[in-house]
């Protein structure tokens, strides 16, 4: 039976919001049958979801494309509801037509706000800063309402509310962006939450990842926060008689404060329940002593709509222990390294507090320890109101943390009564890795928490301390993995936006994003290997989802970053300036030096090189002919340079370090005959350090993929599988659930790396998570087929693996593979999505090209098991 499966409007599910002129429709077909292909599509968009005037009907489009259709009817109005159903046609001659309602609804598509920007009218009440406000107004409704939206944004992060209902299930909107040039609002459907007669309006505003307190930032010259948080309003009410009625935020607002005393994402929240004011927001509160708002406190023009899942409690799990350490602290064990927060009850009397403390790790004599928070104090406070159970989770603050330390606790503590709350942002889960190696599963375990715990609305570094910064290499290191994991495509292509929004006029690409780190003149700091996400980041998304938009969208900006560095020096083939972060926290450093002993200049240029590469192949996608020319010249002429000034005479690299080798092969920055030199040269100084890593955040994503594409597999799986300090294992000897940010994050004695820059839930090196699935499991997707389209399935079996499997969900559907090594011979079971196929390499050397459908393959293992 055929049908129709993931239907998506711009990437998500049944979208509210949507500001595109010519939004996009996404779905994949599954079929009973083998080599089913999509022979043609229909697709018919309608007014209303009773079939109404139909506003746009492709018509039946013969293709195989089911990526990225674009719309092309009518103009599409503002605050309207769209329906749609898609009809396929396959190879078959089966047809299938979608089932149940498919809908967009559009945001105000480019129609001005009646709502103003409002906040506390005292320039005196800084405090307002760090202790959230509550601003709220009453209104009246005498007729029946059809429907009605909330549209909100803040400087700083919100909740609404209706009638004493807060309004959705997202945390710390509106996210994190380039407030002064883009600021997303969203949209939510509040029909059900209004009543006949009286009602009342609400927003609770805090600073959030506006007005950040941290102990070493470098504030920008323009000072990009000195606005005072506020926030937006629009309650868009519509009747069954066709009338609309606005409630909007204006100087008719009240404001005051509510039990929450302070909220910070670094410190943490503190709640005095005996100051609740549970009515605040319901019809009838007594709002006497609160104060009249402040309005137009900032610029409406840069609202946009939300283009990425929000962040939502994904998942919660128990505690496994109440531990007494030897210090008489009373600890929570959660059994995994988690972002997000602990929800608890308690009961007690009034003015009793519980306070909770959050850490990673604990000391080598198992006492908690959180000094590598730096500043962030991450603390947790509630005051009882002394009314029997009261039950408490935060609503403006996050940690990371395995351990909590529970101080004050009224009775007796009981692990039933603490929950952790994991937060992330809202994506699907597209992959799954499991082999016969249980560290190996381990480490997916914790590349897989590594995501999760970094993506909260941006791709951060850390999400722990005092920083939780969305740092651009490690997104662009990350991205393969995180693109096999989760559906990453609106998460990374809105943070995108924000990398081109916060690039300067030079296209220098900040090493964060959005950005607040300037040089002492002004300009942005940036680096190689960070200002690459540039290129890196759309190419790869491109190559995943086959989507061309994402590369239109962000052309610009990866040409720009090009050129930027094109104008840096005297010589435009080589990217020989400074300052440069070089192989970062490499293990090759001197001491006291958290950058490796990589040439910077040899690292600029080699990204130089890759990220132009990527630039020409941009524009070969996207029918650029003259770019396609110069590009790929510039970058030939890049490879020229880097050749004359990189390599000897006997084809060998002259910065000997491992991530100079790793460079050079990946990035193919040598002529073909000399990689065999270069592959030599790095095998030798893995033999150095009796085949362990010495490479940082620039080298290590590239290090196994340079052995194993250069006939040194073996090797690759050596580096792999060493568990003993450093490698990737070795954290996990040491109780490790997420990735570190250093090898040695807890040394072999039990004591710790430098407290100054020391997270454990740090994802760059979980980077490795693209070579074990491309290798181990043995997905890889075709370049020339973006999407998966067409892929390739080539498990290359080495160490002691002996069976691996991983599910996939591709844009074109679902692709699961599972080999095993049993007597001596090799079986592998490969299910291909339908209007897809690939190429499956057998270690025997035999190759097939199948279509969809389930096929199972056999052959005698040509090697000795180990």
């Amino acid at each position: 039976m055929l049908k129709i499966n993931e239907i998506k409007c711009e990437s998500l599910n049944n979208p509210i919001g949507i500001d595109e002129e010519k939004p996009c429709f996404s779905f994949y077909i599954t079929s009973d049958n083998v080599d089913t292909k999509l022979a043609a599509y229909q697709i018919r968009v309608f007014n209303n979801e009773n079939a109404g005037d139909v506003v746009w009907d492709s018509s039946i489009t013969h293709t195989e494309e089911c990526i990225s259709i674009k719309y092309n009817g009518a103009e599409l109005c503002a605050y309207t509801r769209y329906y749609y159903e898609i009809i396929v046609w396959d190879n078959h001659n089966q047809t299938a037509i979608s089932i149940g309602k498919n809908y967009f609804e559009t945001g105000k598509m480019g129609e001005g706000w009646k709502a103003e920007f409002i906040g506390p009218s005292d320039k005196k009440e800084i405090k307002y800063d760090r202790v959230p406000f509550q601003m709220r107004k009453e209104f009246r409704i005498d007729r029946k309402v059809l429907s009605a939206r909330i549209f909100a944004s803040a400087l700083g992060i919100y909740k609404a509310s209706i009638n004493g209902n807060t309004v959705g299930e997202d945390y710390f909107t509106p996210g994190w962006t380039v407030h002064e040039k883009r600021l997303q609002y969203q949209i939510y459907d509040v029909t059900d939450l209004l009543q006949n007669g009286d009602n009342a309006v609400g927003l609770t505003i805090t600073n959030g990842w506006y007005h950040r307190y941290t102990n070493w930032l470098i504030w920008s010259p323009q000072d990009k926060w000195n606005n005072q948080i506020c926030g937006i309003l629009e309650l868009r009410i519509q009747f069954d008689d066709g009338e609309i009625q606005i409630i909007k935020s204006d100087k008719d607002w009240k404001y005051g404060v509510g039990p929450i005393k302070m909220a910070d994402f670094y410190d943490g929240e503190t709640y005095d329940a005996c100051e609740e004011t549970p009515d605040w927001c319901k019809v009838g509160f007594d709002d006497k002593n609160w104060k009249n708002v402040k309005s137009n406190l900032y610029s409406k023009n840069v609202l946009c709509s939300t283009t990425n899942e929000p962040v939502r409690i994904i998942q919660r799990i128990n505690p496994i222990a109440i531990i007494e350490t030897p210090a008489g602290e009373t600890v929570l064990d959660m059994g995994q390294n988690m972002v997000g927060f602990i929800e608890f009850s308690v009961s007690g009397n009034r003015g009793d507090s519980v306070i909770l403390l959050h850490g990673e790790v604990l000391d080598k004599y198992g006492n908690f320890y959180n000094a590598n928070l730096r500043s962030a104090k991450a603390r947790i406070e509630y005051i009882l109101k002394g009314d029997g159970v009261e039950r408490f989770k935060p609503q403006f603050t996050f940690h990371g943390f395995r351990y909590v330390k529970v101080l004050n606790y009224p009775g007796i503590l009981k692990l039933s009564n603490f929950t952790g709350c994991v937060l992330h942002s809202d994506m699907a889960k597209t992959g799954d890795f499991k082999c016969s190696n249980n560290m190996l599963n381990q480490l997916h375990s914790n590349i897989v928490w590594g995501l999760k715990g970094n993506f909260v609305d941006i791709p951060t570094d850390c999400p722990q301390r005092d920083e939780r910064w969305g740092w651009t290499g490690d997104a662009q290191v990350f991205i393969s993995t995180a693109c096999s994991l989760y559906n990453s495509k609106a998460f990374y292509s809105k943070w995108l936006k924000d990398l081109a929004a916060d690039q300067s006029s030079d296209g220098a690409v900040a090493n964060s994003v959005p950005n607040f780190l300037f040089e002492e003149d002004g300009s942005t700091t940036t680096s190689a290997a960070w200002g690459d996400a540039a290129c890196i980041c759309p190419w790869t998304l491109y190559q995943y989802y086959g989507d061309k938009k994402i590369l239109e969208d962000q052309y610009s900006s990866m040409h720009n970053w090009v050129e930027y560095i094109r104008k840096q020096g005297e010589n435009e083939y080589l990217w020989d300036t400074d300052p440069q972060l070089g192989d970062w926290v490499a293990l090759d450093a001197e001491e006291g030096s958290y950058t490796g002993a990589t040439s910077k200049h040899y690292i600029a240029t080699a990204f130089y090189a890759y990220s132009t590469s990527l630039l020409y192949k941009a524009a070969k996608v996207l029918d650029k002919e003259s770019d396609m020319k110069e590009y790929n010249q510039l970058y030939e002429k890049i490879k020229a340079e880097f050749h004359r000034k990189y390599v000897n005479s006997f084809g060998e690299i002259k910065v000997k370090t491992q991530t100079a080798m790793a460079l050079a092969l990946k990035f193919d920055l040598i002529e073909k005959n000399n990689h065999k030199i270069v592959t030599k040269q790095l095998v030798e100084l893995l033999k150095e350090r009796n085949y362990h890593l010495s490479t940082g955040f620039v080298g290590t994503p590239y290090l196994l993929s340079a052995l194993s594409d250069n006939g040194e597999l073996d090797i690759a799986y050596k580096v792999l599988l060493q568990s003993d300090y450093p490698s990737w294992l070795y954290p996990l000897t040491k109780g490790a659930t997420t990735i570190w940010e250093h090898w040695d994050g807890i040394k072999e004695d039990g004591t710790f790396w430098d407290t100054n820059m020391n997270s454990y839930n740090h994802y760059a090196y979980g980077a490795v998570g693209s070579w074990i699935y491309e290798n181990i499991a043995g997905i890889k997707p075709d370049e020339n087929y973006p999407g998966f389209k067409h892929f390739f399935i080539n498990p290359k079996l080495g160490g002691d693996i002996t069976r691996a499997g991983m599910n996939y969900t591709t844009p074109y559907g679902i692709v699961k593979i599972n080999w095993e090594i049993k007597n001596r011979e090799f079986y592998l079971d490969a299910d291909i999505p339908c209007n897809s196929s690939s190429s499956v390499a057998m270690p025997n050397g035999e190759m097939h090209e199948v279509g969809s459908g389930e096929h199972k393959f056999k052959c005698e293992y040509p090697h000795q098991c180990n």
